[in-house]
């Protein structure tokens, strides 16, 4: 399944500044039945969001109509616990492109990579940045340019690299997953088979 190609991406952003987020907390387990990726946006965070009565807990930042964008700020150790696929699902349903810690699970990471999110791993020290600058203003700007494999901070400047394995990095900047990358290669790989020798 295709998705949207990721380049540049300039965007305000979301902040949750707590740490060890596990996956049944980003898409508990009650929601997992649906084998499509579509729908698990409404239930992101559900707990988190929502009280029982399913009335919005206006205390959580994603009711915090302050708060939008592309881009959600977490804490370090992001995406642990179960490996769930969902949890990815959930994240890119909502909205997001992009999810930047100082710490990602890798299962939740590889996950996410695999469908069009950019996991991206900062240092403490910038990560801290990004809460304060968005904290002092909830317009602040955020730049992540794949190409250059770097974040930058809009009001202040400043900017840091982060790593991606260069594999996921083509297909994210393609818009492919696994098979639309073998998909492209067609005519190369029935190529390949033609000279074969059996």
């Amino acid at each position: 399944m295709a998705y949207d190609k990721f380049t540049v991406l300039t965007s305000t952003a979301v902040p949750l500044p707590i740490e060890n987020v596990d996956t049944d907390q980003i898409i508990p387990a009650r929601f997992l039945k649906a084998t499509e990726r579509k729908g698990f946006g409404d239930n992101l965070f559900r707990d988190w969001r929502y009280n029982a009565d399913d009335s919005p807990k206006q205390d959580f930042v994603l009711n915090n109509p302050i708060y939008s964008g592309k881009i959600l700020v977490a804490g370090k150790n992001f995406g642990s616990g179960s490996s769930r696929e969902h949890a990815a699902w959930a994240i890119y349903d909502y909205g997001f492109r992009c999810v930047v810690s100082s710490f990602f699970a890798d299962i939740f990471k590889n996950n996410s990579l695999n469908i069009g999110i950019l996991p991206v791993q900062v240092s403490p020290e910038f990560l801290d940045k990004i809460f304060r600058a968005v904290e002092a203003d909830p317009k602040a700007e955020i730049t992540v340019d794949l190409g250059k494999q770097s974040i930058t901070i809009a009001a202040t400047g400043e900017s840091e690299s982060f790593a991606i394995n260069s594999y996921k990095k083509h297909n994210l900047m393609n818009g492919y997953d696994d098979i639309d990358y073998l998909q492209a290669m067609k005519d190369d790989i029935q190529a390949f088979a033609a000279k074969s020798i059996y």
